[in-house]
């Protein structure tokens, strides 16, 4: 609880209560204390103990903390109950919603200095910004919640740690999004705070990042010990939102029969939890899994699903990035027109600082289909700003990639200096994936 109020308020607050209940000094008092004690205390002349209140409470039928601080009797569980029935409005995919919500709830903590709840309130203000894209909004709340939980232990603060970490990485800023998730992994396990649950969140939330700066071996280690802390962990989406994480290193590793039964398993818990946002991001996953896999036209009926599930949501940036994803599916299967349409349709929702590497993916895949249209300007355009984006993500792998198509480009048009250039960048780029961004890995558990 807070520290009491001044007594000048406190005496304000008994003489209300008592007056809007018809009752005398001396009834108030007695049998215990005087008339004169509580003239005392309603003038705010006495600092009342601990003891002398609740007698005061319980003859004002009202709770010792309502008179103590001003707050309502059963205030904070009324706020919890509050805040489940936002998280499940967000969950329903009503983000804008949610947040009107959450934001009244914030008020309503910070009021009566409901630390928790308040910081509570935070974290589902920012879960909303990731879900409508404001990263900068989000990270904004997700710091918020870190200062108001600054004095709480690591595990407690680390879902406003992992909300801060996926707004930079969702903005492109991978190196210092894995620098925060290593940071608090490493202090978790050295300091031998092996919280399943804050372990499975970070370990989920890093993979990501992993793998789009190439760090590969990385990535599959995290989701082994992911899968391994799994059955020690209580929350159900949690565990989903493992199982949706790893399929991407499973895959990586060639092992697509396992990819698409972790799938299965996300899928299943989130259509359980009702969790729209994350049941479209599953059937994303599965559309990616099958078209690396080559089931192009599963891949696309995933993807087409996924993409219709988040515009419902209003899932922005979401949205944005699944198109991407779903427009590499219909360039494979030759429908270009339809693919260039989708991503030029998108492009205006990203940025350098907003959704970096799916921008880098639109503008490689709209140079591909220049290409294949023999418009190598629009092409080379199109690949150029692809570099940029990645460049300062840092997604080694996809740099890798995108130097082979401009250098052949560039060797095709007869410039082969600037080709010999392109083809050097991406090799150094492939020398080590990941090594040239990523320091020591962080202490493991003890599983």
């Amino acid at each position: 609880m807070r520290e009491r109020d001044d007594p000048e308020v406190i005496g304000r607050r008994v003489q209300r209560l008592r007056n809007q209940r018809g009752l005398t000094q001396r009834q108030l008092a007695e049998p215990a204390y005087t008339p004169a004690y509580i003239s005392t205390l309603e003038a705010g002349r006495v600092r009342a103990s601990d003891e002398a209140l609740r007698h005061i409470a319980d003859r004002l039928g009202v709770a010792f903390e309502e008179l103590a601080v001003g707050r309502p009797a059963h205030l904070a569980t009324d706020l919890r109950l509050r805040l489940t029935e936002a998280q499940r409005i967000l969950a329903d995919g009503r983000a804008e919603e949610a947040a009107a919500q959450y934001a009244v709830l914030r008020a309503e903590a910070e009021a009566h200095a409901l630390g928790c709840e308040h910081a509570a309130a935070l974290l589902g203000l920012g879960e909303c910004a990731l879900e409508t894209g404001q990263l900068t909004a989000a990270r904004e709340y997700f710091e918020q919640a870190e200062e108001r939980l600054a004095d709480k232990t690591l595990p407690v603060r680390v879902p406003a740690l992992r909300g801060r970490a996926v707004a930079h990485y969702l903005a492109g800023e991978l190196r210092y999004a894995v620098y925060l998730l290593e940071t608090a992994l490493d202090e978790l396990n050295r300091g031998g705070l092996h919280d399943p649950d804050a372990l499975l969140l970070l370990y989920a939330s890093i993979i990501g990042p992993y793998m789009d700066m190439g760090a590969h071996a990385r990535a599959a280690q995290a989701a082994e010990l992911a899968l391994a802390l799994a059955p020690q962990a209580g929350d159900p989406a949690l565990i989903a939102r493992m199982h949706r994480s790893v399929a991407r290193t499973l895959l990586a590793e060639g092992r697509a029969a396992e990819a698409d039964a972790s799938l299965a398993k996300a899928a299943e818990l989130y259509r359980r939890l009702s969790l729209r946002t994350e049941l479209a991001n599953c059937h994303w996953m599965r559309g990616y899994v099958c078209a690396q896999n080559g089931e192009l036209e599963r891949a696309e009926d995933e993807l087409r699903q996924a993409h219709a599930m988040l515009s419902q949501t209003r899932a922005a940036l979401y949205r944005s990035q699944a198109a991407v994803e779903l427009a590499d599916v219909l360039h494979r299967r030759g429908k270009s027109g339809e693919a260039a349409e989708l991503l030029e349709g998108v492009l205006g929702d990203f940025s350098s600082e907003r959704g970096a590497v799916h921008a880098a993916g639109a503008h490689r895949l709209l140079g591909i289909i220049a290409e294949d249209a023999r418009d190598t300007e629009a092409a080379e355009e199109h690949y150029v700003r692809a570099l940029s984006l990645l460049e300062r993500a840092g997604a080694a792998g996809d740099l890798a990639d995108l130097c082979r198509l401009l250098g052949d480009l560039f060797r095709r048009t007869g410039r082969v200096e600037a080709a010999l250039d392109a083809y050097r960048t991406g090799l150094g780029h492939r020398t080590a994936p990941g090594t040239t961004t990523l320091g020591a890995a962080p202490a493991q558990p003890p599983l």
